[in-house]
């Protein structure tokens, strides 16, 4: 029975942990789209200024209150800067293995995007081998740390008798 918490963390941890694989892949979906609808946005604004003989700096302030491709001026500057981000984020997500991306994790920066994919992600059981090491791995840390949470409880209950 003094098992009991590890076994339950083991297997909680171990399934949370399996999902990971799955969730960073719809993850870098996600992401590759919006990184190509935001290049589509970025490339024709700054050829619509080069025709113009600006850069997209001059372009910006030149023209504040127009709308390009429906998105007005004041926030063209924000995508830019979005697509550059999440670009560097594709990227090293792109590169890395299973065990990189998690240890990539911080580059999923988008929480727009984090949470779209959240909301059509499902829970499913892993059919790779990343799934099954990731799984293996929560499952270690879940024991280990609900058999440790458990002792630190069950010591301070003899302590207070």
């Amino acid at each position: 029975m003094a098992n009991v918490p590890g076994i339950i963390g083991a297997v909680v941890f171990g399934i949370a942990m399996s999902q990971f694989p799955a969730f960073t892949q719809q993850y870098q979906q996600h992401l590759g789209g919006t990184v190509d609808e935001l290049r589509v946005l970025t490339q024709e604004f700054d050829r619509a200024a080069a025709d113009q003989n600006m850069s997209r700096e001059e372009a910006l302030t030149t023209f504040p209150n127009t709308v390009f491709l429906g998105v007005p001026a004041r926030e063209l500057e924000g995508s830019f800067e979005r697509f550059d981000r999440l670009s560097e984020d594709l990227q090293i997500l792109e590169d890395a293995d299973a065990m990189g991306r998690f240890t990539s994790f911080l580059h999923m920066t988008d929480n727009e995007l984090v949470q779209s994919t959240w909301v059509e992600y499902r829970i499913s059981v892993p059919q790779t081998s990343d799934g099954f090491i990731f799984a293996v791995i929560g499952a270690m840390g879940g024991f280990y740390g609900a058999t440790q949470i458990a002792g630190l409880i069950s010591r301070r209950r003899r302590k207070a008798k």
